[in-house]
């Protein structure tokens, strides 16, 4: 039955519409709440467990203050930004604050503010009155924390980590980090170190960033604390010739395949272990990623998958290619060379004498600006090799004159047949030189003050390397 087309009886259509708006009222409601709790549940909590070193040697003097003061500053300085931040959590725990060293105490750790409403405020409050005097049980307090976490379903738990020194009870920060990882109490944990770096240490155990001074400590801080609230990471891998992501040391742009403007601009890393490095990135954005080898190659439409470790791969192996001089004595003499693809005229690159430049495996023509230009077609460069390519040095020409005239310099091939090389200086009257290559070429000349082209000189000469030839005009 249509309920738009019933028929309502007079005197019982007011009731009616009374219950209609009742009804719909409710399934309305009911709508709204289902859509709330959904949206609410699918939500995904941040959980920040700051691990403070508060041991006796964080009373040191740092560039002019105490090491603690500048962690306590810093701290402070984040947690005033997490407070703005929604579905943001933090807590702290501390080592090395309890007891005086010496005697050692290997149990000197405690959770001071646990998670929970207000816990900001309680932070700062603690930090301010913490001493550094301790040991430093840092593995032990690391292994503490898997009872800081509450259960909870739609949590990533982070654990950063500040110190400027090392395991002092004989722990072993690696494999307690590696246990607690694969029992899901948090994720690879951040470590900052404060002045000596101690990336070698602390790499198996989590994210090592050093600080050097404290504008370093600080740029590290908001390096880690915009990884730990972004949750979709990404892993470029350039692949070489047996598709093994080795390629490394090149831009990659990201461009918004939306707006089509450059979103971020990276230069691909290799980790410590010789992986690509992690990207923290919008996961908001459809990208294409140019790699900026020579020549490019494209990476399309590469939609990220949110909460997730993502990888887009791409092959472009690569070889090397230097041009240099035969017993290079000529400082002065450094000839450009200009890149194209072969059968191409869109130019690649140009790079210097004895530079070393690598390209994508391939065939290339290239246009070495000597005098003449060195023209070469179809040059192979294969991955993972060097091609090497050895000029002449060049000679030179050195022509006298002391009037003003016009005049070319052209190469002679094997029937004498001449090719122009290049023009003379018109309004010079004095001496020129050029750098020419070997071989041999003719010069033709005539004064400006001559009325008639029969006065035009001619001077066949030959150009031998590291000599000058000179001819008086």
């Amino acid at each position: 039955m249509n309920l738009f087309n019933y028929r309502i009886l007079p005197g019982r259509a007011f009731k009616f519409l009374r219950y209609l708006v009742i009804l719909l009222t409710v399934v309305s409601t009911l709508q709204g709440f289902g859509q709330s709790s959904q949206t609410q549940k699918n939500k995904v909590k941040t959980r920040i467990l700051f691990l403070l070193d508060a041991s006796q040697s964080m009373y040191g003097v740092w560039h002019g203050e105490r090491k603690y003061q500048v962690a306590r500053q810093i701290l402070d300085d984040v947690l005033d930004s997490l407070s703005q931040k929604e579905d943001v959590e933090v807590a702290i725990r501390v080592y090395g604050h309890l007891k005086p060293f010496p005697p050692q105490d290997c149990n000197d750790t405690r959770l001071e503010v646990p998670f929970g409403e207000g816990s900001i405020a309680k932070i700062k409050e603690t930090l301010r009155n913490i001493k550094p005097k301790g040991t430093s049980p840092i593995a032990m307090a690391l292994e503490r924390t898997e009872n800081d976490f509450p259960p909870c379903s739609h949590c990533r738990n982070i654990v950063i980590l500040i110190t400027d020194g090392l395991e002092e009870c004989g722990g072993d920060i690696c494999e307690v980090s590696a246990r607690l990882q694969q029992k899901n109490i948090f994720l690879k944990p951040y470590i900052i170190g404060m002045g000596e770096d101690m990336e070698r240490n602390y790499d198996c155990a989590g994210t090592y960033l050093n600080a050097s001074d404290k504008q370093e400590f600080a740029r590290a801080m908001n390096v880690v604390i915009s990884k730990a609230l972004n949750k979709t990471s990404l892993q470029v891998n350039l692949l070489d010739l047996s598709d093994r992501p080795t390629e490394t040391n090149v831009n990659l742009t990201f461009i918004n395949t939306n707006t089509g403007k450059v979103a971020e601009n990276y230069i691909h890393t290799l980790n410590t272990k010789g992986v690509p490095d992690t990207l923290i990135i919008d996961a908001e954005i459809t990208y294409q990623i140019i790699v900026n080898t020579m020549p490019p190659v494209t990476i399309n439409s590469v939609k990220l998958t949110k909460g997730q470790h993502n990888i887009a791969s791409v092959s472009c192996p690569r070889g090397d290619l230097i041009i240099s001089l035969k017993n290079n004595t000529q400082t002065n003499v450094n000839p450009a060379t200009m890149v194209y693809q072969s059968g191409s005229c869109e130019l690649i690159n140009h790079q210097y004498a004895n530079q070393l430049t690598r390209y994508l495996q391939g065939n290339y023509d290239l246009e070495i600006l000597t005098l003449p230009v060195t023209k070469l077609k179809d040059v192979t460069i294969e991955a993972g090799k060097t091609t090497q390519i050895t000029l002449e040095n060049p000679g030179i020409l050195s022509i006298q004159k002391n009037i003003k005239g016009y005049g070319s310099i052209y190469r002679l091939d094997e029937k004498g047949m001449q090719e122009w090389v290049i023009d003379v200086n018109p309004e010079s009257g004095y001496g020129e030189s050029f750098y020419l290559q070997p071989g041999s070429y003719r010069l033709v000349f005539r004064s400006r003050f001559s009325s008639q082209s029969l006065q035009s000189k001619t001077v066949n000469f030959d150009i031998i390397t590291l000599k000058t030839t000179r001819i008086n005009l």
